[in-house]
């Protein structure tokens, strides 16, 4: 074979060579495009269950159509806040709260009795405003039912005594027991003379159901963080890791001090 023959055929199977490892490489292209494809799809998906899932917990607002029916009483823009205390108060303390809230009870279970001793004196004035974080995280309607039954207890003056107790009485966060009508007014019967008939048919055909609503919308629009939501006197203290009873004491004392 002469050196032309030979040359000649080396330069075709170097070609041949070239091409297939162009052809090796397309398909591995090929082959990485289709798995990208597929975590797209899957990443996809992921994103569509998880919205889903996220909006199953949502309230759902034509469970809270009608009127809004603001409690007795009700005080500040909309007829949002129940207050308890005096007026004359120097201090405020305003207390975003879910009854379904963990966190909620922790507070309570700690300020309760500090917070009766500066009101019961005189010295301080408690706003409470309610949300339903809860039933949008969670699920269920237990936030919402529980805040139109204290809200039906705040139409006889009985708000103070039945929110201490759905939270001496709160079910585990999970546990949407307070979406239960008999619930509520069973824990009716611990606070005298709350468990009326008209107590009973305002928790049963939700009357304050759309107040309720609105109320949590002002806490969304708010653009605060959580539940509790503690401000004395326009000022985040729930915040403060340095915050005691003691020193909420002694802050509102200087307070009505002047």
């Amino acid at each position: 074979m002469s050196e032309k023959n030979r040359e000649g055929k080396r330069t075709a199977r170097e070609r041949l060579a070239v091409e297939r490892e162009k052809q090796k490489a397309s398909e591995r292209r090929r082959r990485t495009l289709i798995v990208a494809a597929g975590v797209v799809c899957v990443l996809g998906l992921a994103a569509v269950v998880g919205l889903v899932a996220g909006n199953a917990g949502k309230d759902d607002s034509s469970d809270s159509a009608g009127p809004v029916v603001a409690p007795s009483g009700a005080q500040g823009k909309d007829a949002l806040v129940i207050p308890v205390g005096k007026d004359a108060a120097k201090s405020t303390l305003t207390v975003w709260e879910d009854f379904r809230c963990p966190a909620c009870k922790a507070f309570e279970d700690r300020y309760r009795s500090t917070i009766h001793e500066l009101t019961g004196a005189g010295k301080l004035k408690v706003e409470y405003r309610l949300a339903t974080l809860i039933d949008g995280m969670v699920g269920g309607t237990g936030s919402r039912d529980a805040a139109n039954a204290a809200a039906c207890a705040q139409d006889v003056g009985k708000f103070p005594q039945y929110h201490d107790v759905l939270f001496q009485n709160q079910p585990p966060e999970n546990d949407d027991a307070f979406a239960k009508n008999s619930t509520l007014v069973d824990l009716a019967a611990k606070v005298d003379g709350l468990d009326t008939p008209a107590f009973r048919t305002c928790v049963e055909k939700g009357t304050h159901n759309s107040w309720v609503a609105k109320s949590n919308e002002a806490f969304q629009k708010g653009g605060f963080t959580g539940t509790p939501t503690v401000l004395l006197n326009g000022k985040n203290i729930y915040q403060d890791r340095t915050m005691t009873p003691e020193k909420l004491k002694q802050m509102v004392e200087e307070a009505d001090q002047g």
